[in-house]
Protein backbone atom coordinates (compact mmCIF):
# COMPACT_ATOMS: atom_id res chain seq x y z
CA UNK A 1 0.00 0.00 0.00
CA UNK A 2 1.05 3.58 -0.50
CA UNK A 3 2.97 4.98 2.47
CA UNK A 4 0.99 8.24 2.63
CA UNK A 5 -2.30 6.30 2.62
CA UNK A 6 -1.09 4.28 5.61
CA UNK A 7 -0.20 7.48 7.43
CA UNK A 8 -3.68 8.87 6.78
CA UNK A 9 -5.18 5.64 8.10
CA UNK A 10 -2.99 5.93 11.22
CA UNK A 11 -4.13 9.53 11.77
CA UNK A 12 -7.80 8.60 11.30
CA UNK A 13 -7.39 5.64 13.65
CA UNK A 14 -5.87 7.93 16.28
CA UNK A 15 -8.76 10.37 16.00
CA UNK A 16 -11.29 7.53 16.33
CA UNK A 17 -9.46 6.03 19.32
CA UNK A 18 -9.18 9.43 21.00
CA UNK A 19 -12.84 10.17 20.38
CA UNK A 20 -13.84 6.85 21.92
CA UNK A 21 -11.51 7.33 24.88
CA UNK A 22 -12.32 10.93 25.77
CA UNK A 23 -15.95 10.75 24.73
CA UNK A 24 -16.29 7.64 26.87
CA UNK A 25 -14.65 9.44 29.76
CA UNK A 26 -17.12 12.32 29.48
CA UNK A 27 -20.03 9.87 29.33
CA UNK A 28 -18.70 7.94 32.32
CA UNK A 29 -18.35 11.03 34.48
CA UNK A 30 -21.92 12.09 33.67
CA UNK A 31 -23.36 8.64 34.40
CA UNK A 32 -21.21 7.93 37.47
CA UNK A 33 -22.26 11.15 39.21
CA UNK A 34 -25.90 10.06 39.02
CA UNK A 35 -25.18 6.42 39.94
CA UNK A 36 -25.37 4.61 43.25
CA UNK A 37 -22.04 2.90 42.55
CA UNK A 38 -19.75 5.37 40.78
CA UNK A 39 -16.63 3.33 41.48
CA UNK A 40 -17.90 0.52 39.27
CA UNK A 41 -18.61 3.01 36.48
CA UNK A 42 -15.13 4.49 36.67
CA UNK A 43 -13.30 1.16 36.98
CA UNK A 44 -15.29 -0.60 34.28
CA UNK A 45 -15.06 2.33 31.92
CA UNK A 46 -11.32 2.71 32.48
CA UNK A 47 -10.65 -0.95 31.74
CA UNK A 48 -12.89 -0.91 28.67
CA UNK A 49 -11.48 2.36 27.25
CA UNK A 50 -7.86 1.40 27.89
CA UNK A 51 -8.40 -2.01 26.31
CA UNK A 52 -9.75 -0.46 23.14
CA UNK A 53 -7.00 2.17 22.94
CA UNK A 54 -4.17 -0.27 23.64
CA UNK A 55 -5.52 -2.74 21.08
CA UNK A 56 -5.81 0.05 18.50
CA UNK A 57 -2.28 1.30 19.06
CA UNK A 58 -1.00 -2.27 19.00
CA UNK A 59 -2.60 -2.87 15.61
CA UNK A 60 -1.20 0.38 14.21
CA UNK A 61 2.28 -0.46 15.50
CA UNK A 62 2.25 -3.95 13.93
CA UNK A 63 4.02 -2.61 10.85
CA UNK A 64 7.04 -1.82 13.06
CA UNK A 65 7.06 1.77 11.83
CA UNK A 66 7.42 4.23 14.70
CA UNK A 67 6.16 7.07 12.51
CA UNK A 68 2.72 5.45 12.20
CA UNK A 69 2.53 5.22 15.99
CA UNK A 70 3.50 8.87 16.32
CA UNK A 71 0.91 9.95 13.75
CA UNK A 72 -1.71 7.86 15.55
CA UNK A 73 -0.77 9.59 18.81
CA UNK A 74 -1.15 13.00 17.17
CA UNK A 75 -4.63 12.00 16.03
CA UNK A 76 -5.43 10.74 19.54
CA UNK A 77 -4.40 14.05 21.12
CA UNK A 78 -6.25 16.02 18.43
CA UNK A 79 -9.41 14.11 19.29
CA UNK A 80 -9.01 15.23 22.89
CA UNK A 81 -9.35 18.87 21.88
CA UNK A 82 -12.25 18.08 19.55
CA UNK A 83 -14.15 16.21 22.28
CA UNK A 84 -13.51 18.99 24.81
CA UNK A 85 -14.86 21.57 22.40
CA UNK A 86 -17.94 19.51 21.47
CA UNK A 87 -18.82 18.55 25.04
CA UNK A 88 -18.38 22.10 26.30
CA UNK A 89 -20.68 23.38 23.55
CA UNK A 90 -23.22 20.66 24.39
CA UNK A 91 -23.13 21.43 28.10
CA UNK A 92 -23.50 25.16 27.53
CA UNK A 93 -26.38 24.58 25.12
CA UNK A 94 -28.24 22.27 27.49
CA UNK A 95 -27.45 24.30 30.61
CA UNK A 96 -25.52 21.52 32.35
CA UNK A 97 -22.70 23.81 33.43
CA UNK A 98 -23.07 25.20 36.93
CA UNK A 99 -22.63 28.85 37.72
CA UNK A 100 -19.64 27.99 39.93
CA UNK A 101 -17.83 26.29 37.07
CA UNK A 102 -18.28 29.35 34.88
CA UNK A 103 -16.86 31.56 37.62
CA UNK A 104 -13.82 29.32 38.16
CA UNK A 105 -12.98 29.24 34.45
CA UNK A 106 -13.66 33.00 34.15
CA UNK A 107 -16.31 32.54 31.48
CA UNK A 108 -19.12 35.04 31.05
Amino acid sequence: MNESLLMIIALFTGVVLGSLFFGGLWYTVRKALASNSPALWFLGSFIFRMGIVLAGFYLIMQRANWLDGLICLVGFITARFIVIRLTRAYELKTGLVNKEVKEVTHEA
